[in-house]
């Protein structure tokens, strides 16, 4: 299971050598798959995305931040979001009504370069009518080609904090996180990604090993804990050891 930003990734340059190291291990007989905290991208976009780096993908290869929140209400279901189009399809698909205005059975925040005065008051009011507040992560950075920018985590935290009630965060490393993947993959056999708070914390409530890759937000190990199985500069360079290491 790979993390995508950071990992494959950083805003729209690919990281050196992971389309190759994605290819290395499919050849070597690894399902391969893709969670992302990122809740703003639609999933095609994702699977266009892959595949213009060189990794062919299937959209029941990726698991989102987005489809984990969107798990967490029933469908007929009214929603208000706070986000992005990834965040509308999971919900759609789900089931759930998206509403721009009004009462709402739950406000669904996440990553939002539009995010304003106006859909913070929206937001508040709505969660202060009644309607459950839902992040679909708490990720407080993202990572970019140009360095970190403030992450879908920190428009949630300014929504919770304006209306005093605690978001329900579905996305890495929480249990509708741990529950989407079991249902959509079962047993995890390695978890690479560049967040030891987020993908390191997914890999240990999973039950799987973490691979740290410090081509991210992390640029050490040292001091974490429970230590990573595995460290690298980058995915090819952790790919390699590990097929090396089972060769």
């Amino acid at each position: 299971m790979l993390d995508l930003d950071g990992v494959l990734w950083r805003g729209k340059k690919p990281i050196d050598g992971s389309a190759e190291a994605v290819a290395a291990l499919r050849a070597a007989g690894h399902r391969i798959g893709f969670l992302t905290n990122n809740s703003f991208t639609a999933v095609a976009e994702l699977v266009d995305k892959l595949g213009a780096m060189g990794v062919p993908a299937q959209p029941d290869d990726i698991c989102t931040s987005a489809q984990a929140a969107a798990g967490l209400l029933e469908p007929g279901a009214s929603a208000l979001v706070v986000g992005g189009p990834g965040v509308r399809e999971a919900l759609v698909a789900r089931g759930v009504e998206v509403i721009e205005d009004g009462p709402v059975d739950a406000v669904v925040v996440g990553f939002d370069p539009t995010f304003d005065y106006r859909k913070l008051t929206a937001a508040f009011q709505a969660v202060r009518d009644g309607a459950r507040l839902i992040g679909t992560n708490a990720d407080p950075t993202f990572p970019t080609a140009k360095g970190e920018i403030p992450g879908g985590g920190s428009i949630v935290a300014s929504v919770a904090y304006a209306t005093g009630v605690t978001a329900e965060i579905a996305g890495k490393p929480n249990k509708p996180a741990a529950r989407l993947l079991a249902e959509r993959f079962g047993a995890i056999s390695w978890l690479i990604g560049d967040r030891p708070d987020t993908d390191g914390a997914m890999a240990t409530a999973v039950g799987t090993r973490f691979g740290l890759v410090l081509s991210g937000v992390a640029t050490t190990a040292e001091g974490l804990d429970p230590a990573p199985a595995a460290v690298a500069a980058d995915l090819a360079t952790i790919v390699a050891d590990l097929i090396a290491a089972h060769a």
